[in-house]
């Protein structure tokens, strides 16, 4: 059985595929194909069987992931707290080859993006792939949303779902240790403020549609 674990990024993928190298029975990557020298590769989403992948860039490709895959893999939906996300991505927002620049800047086709309109493109980039994501996963019997946050809870519930075998206490301890950790720059307390509040009201509206 394949495994793909989709996200946004920044979200713990590259943490969660370091714990699955604790698995035996299981092959596993972090966006391997992206590191691939031919682009066929990279388009084909050619992986072997009884593989877990994570790659953030597959919300772009679902439609070419369900045509390969379909209901017969499993899916992650990888998910971290909305405001830590939106740190993360603004705080990279300059580095070359990003994904949230390409974002704000090919995609919504902005000439021009103001630093104080940064971070609501890191928040609207995360929502918009995790509706695809969401979409996506509509008619998929196969599927476990996992929470960053309470990873080390869920984690044992994928494990046993997968049928893994190997080390499972040593795959929780690689849990405990953030990976790929963004460059450290400020946002201040008021927009942080403002990312919480609004985290908290939505959460408030979907907990009330329950």
């Amino acid at each position: 059985m394949n495994i793909f674990v989709l996200c946004t990024g920044r979200s713990g993928s590259k943490t969660f595929i370091k714990a699955c190298n604790h698995i035996t029975n299981y092959t596993c990557g972090h966006e391997s194909r992206a590191k691939r020298a031919k682009l066929e590769s990279r388009l084909t989403l050619d992986y072997p069987p009884n593989h877990i992948e994570a790659d953030n860039r597959l919300s772009w490709f679902l439609g070419r992931l369900d045509e390969r895959y379909g209901d017969e893999a499993f899916y992650v939906h990888l998910i971290r707290e909305k405001g830590a996300v939106a740190q993360s991505f603004y705080r990279r927002w300059k580095n070359p080859g990003t994904i949230i620049s390409a974002y704000g800047y090919s995609l919504l086709k902005q000439r021009y993006i103001a630093p104080d309109d940064r971070l609501p493109i890191c928040l609207d980039y995360q929502e918009t792939v995790n509706s695809n994501i969401r979409l996506f996963l509509k008619d998929k019997t196969k599927v476990m949303t996992m929470h960053l946050e309470s990873i080390t809870e869920q984690f044992p519930i994928f494990w046993n779902y997968i049928g893994a075998f190997g080390n499972l206490d040593e795959a929780l301890g690689v849990l405990q240790i953030p990976h790929n950790i963004s460059p450290p720059e400020k946002i201040s307390g008021l927009v942080m403020s403002i990312i919480t509040a609004k985290t908290k009201i939505s959460k408030l509206f979907k907990d009330s549609r329950i």
